[in-house]
């Protein structure tokens, strides 16, 4: 598989993180746009998978395709980007500075949000043959899905709010530590591997992705859920979001940052 050790990896997390800072707008955006967009994709045939099968671990099985096709093409998802440039400012690499971060994040929002809503509409068309008859069975599905996930956990407050925030907080755990695995071999087959084995985790488990979800609301919306966009902005996205950037830095990226490149000394007695 020719495994790379952490020490090595992680040096290439920071470097792809600094890589990413300096990166045009243009290649950015569109670089989202198509991660955005094959992501969606895979949500809709994970979806379809679950429909036709009601065998929801064949679905979180066959999801990670889309996460490894566009690792391997070189795209970029927001819940990578939030683990990886933070590290290159905390390395102080030349040039990089809080506000190079916060443009990354934002293009890759953007880019994100434009190619998933790109398949959403697109599926929504096909579900209802161009919006002239009821969706289909799987149409339906993901109707329900954005009414699940927005007012349902509104329905519980507070309470819903903090596990809705914690399941986007695990969710990147377990998705940046895909990202990684991109990096921890110079394999396809290895890159594919460990990519594979965290996404189809965090799928099977429901966790909350913010660019899966970028798809699946919008498309809900065309597709009869009972939600609004408020609903959706606020009892989905932002905390997922949120939970996302907090999961994948605090669990991934600063503790292998902390302990493959800020090693402490070694101990001199035993």
């Amino acid at each position: 598989m020719s495994y790379l050790v952490p020490s090595e990896f992680v040096t290439k997390m920071v470097d792809a993180g600094e890589s990413k800072i300096f990166m045009s707008a243009r290649d950015t955006i569109i670089r989202a746009y198509m991660a955005g967009a094959i992501l969606a994709l895979a949500a809709v045939f994970a979806v379809t998978i679950n429909v036709q099968t009601g065998v929801p671990i064949v679905g979180a099985a066959l999801f990670p395709v889309g996460f490894c096709m566009l690792y391997l093409l070189g795209f970029d998802l927001l819940t990578g980007v939030f683990v990886l440039c933070p590290l290159a400012l905390l390395d102080k690499r030349p040039g990089v500075t809080l506000g190079g971060v916060l443009r990354n994040w934002a293009l890759v929002f953007c880019g994100n949000f434009a190619g998933a809503f790109s398949v959403a509409l697109m599926m929504s068309i096909i579900f209802t043959f161009g919006f002239t008859t009821a969706p289909d069975k799987v149409g339906a599905v993901i109707g329900t899905i954005g009414e699940a996930r927005t007012v349902g956990y509104a329905a519980h407050g507070a309470a819903g709010m903090l596990t809705l925030f914690i399941r986007g907080m695990l969710c990147n755990w377990m998705v940046s530590t895909g990202v990684v695995g991109a990096m921890i071999s110079t394999t396809v087959s290895g890159k594919v591997i460990a990519m594979w084995m965290p996404i189809m985790l965090f799928f099977f488990m429901t966790f909350e992705h913010s660019i899966v979800n970028m798809f699946l609301f919008p498309a809900g919306l065309m597709l009869g859920g009972h939600f609004t966009i408020v609903d959706y902005l606020v009892w989905n996205e932002i905390p997922t979001v949120l939970g996302n950037l907090v999961g994948g830095l605090a669990f991934t990226g600063l503790t292998l940052y902390a302990t493959h490149v800020k090693t402490a000394p070694k101990r001199t007695f035993g």
